[in-house]
């Protein structure tokens, strides 16, 4: 059992590795297939931006674009705009969204949501940590919006950001048609705004009661709670010696748990503790230097088993 944690702890790693690496290609492949343009000085754009505090080489205006606004970039996140969005919304609603996104490039949401997930993926057999993450990026937009709130010296920042958050998801799909290739290929990294969401979002804004809601299932929370007992007999099965009695090449009820040990040494500490003495995490993680040969002394042993052993001998 332990040696199997060990194997899906590195498979979780590879997984994840593969996972981030995929969205990173997936990402740079959004990127090139989107023909922005830097924004222009005297445009509605390029001012919310400077009263949002985004400088102007962190914008991108898109023609066409199928997500209103979205932000990408690991190391240095940059925000794209629709070049269209000053044809939908009035200058306050324009500079909410604007304040919005530059919350998430202040912030550096994409890195550390990517991180998270990259966390997820490393230990899937935790499947609550994926809902975790999803939970984890809807606060990343309630957050944003209370940045961009805060920010705003006008006071009137909320009912703007709401108003806009509003009067997009009631006429963007129809307000242009766009690539299609680059519709799929946006939509696949800025995704789009759940019901849920939206509705909490835009209530919280208004002052009203929001009803927060989590992608954490019982389900999940289930499945992660039988995989923290695997992984905390499994550290128990190592850190506690055998049964005296039993035969170390049957191990515990019949199942060999530890792999080859010599004859009558069932409830020898030494004949497989790798970790006595360490810390409970190193039963999960084992580090350079951990293991010994069967029938020598362990090498984290304590000082005090230690001088047992010797004044026994």
């Amino acid at each position: 059992m332990h040696l199997a944690f060990h194997l899906a702890l590195l498979a979780g790693v590879v997984w994840a590795s593969w996972d981030r690496l995929r969205a990173y290609r997936r990402l740079c492949g959004v990127l090139d297939v989107v023909a922005w343009q830097p924004p222009t000085p005297a445009g509605a754009l390029h001012q919310s931006a400077l009263r949002a505090g985004l400088p102007a080489d962190r914008l991108r205006i898109v023609h066409g674009l199928p997500s209103p606004a979205f932000t990408a970039g690991f190391w240095t996140p940059r925000v794209y705009l629709a070049a269209e969005l000053p044809e939908l919304l009035n200058p306050e609603q324009l500079h909410a969204v604007v304040a919005h996104e530059a919350a998430h490039v202040n912030r550096r949401d994409p890195l550390r949501l990517s991180a998270l997930r990259f966390l997820a993926c490393t230990l899937f057999y935790l499947p609550a940590l994926r809902r975790l993450a999803e939970d984890a990026a809807d606060e990343a937009e309630i957050a944003a919006d209370d940045e961009a709130v805060v920010d705003d010296s006008t006071g009137q920042g909320a009912i703007a950001l709401a108003s806009a958050l509003v009067e997009i998801a009631r006429r963007w799909p129809s307000h242009t048609e766009g690539d299609a290739r680059l519709r799929f290929a946006v939509t696949g990294v800025a995704g789009g705004a759940e019901a849920a969401l939206l509705d909490r979002r835009v209530r919280r804004l208004l002052g009203s009661d929001a009803v927060v809601r989590t992608h954490v299932t019982r389900g999940s929370l289930a499945s992660a709670g039988a995989a923290l007992v695997m992984v905390w007999l499994s550290g128990l099965i190592m850190a506690h010696p055998l049964p005296p009695g039993i035969e170390a090449d049957q191990g515990f009820m019949g199942l060999e748990l530890f792999g080859s040990m010599p004859k009558g040494h069932g409830g020898s500490h030494d004949s497989h503790c790798e970790h006595h003495g360490a810390f409970a995490l190193t039963h999960l993680f084992c580090l350079r230097g951990h293991s010994h040969e069967r029938g020598q002394p362990c090498p984290h042993a304590s000082a005090t088993g230690s001088r047992a052993r010797a004044g026994g001998a």
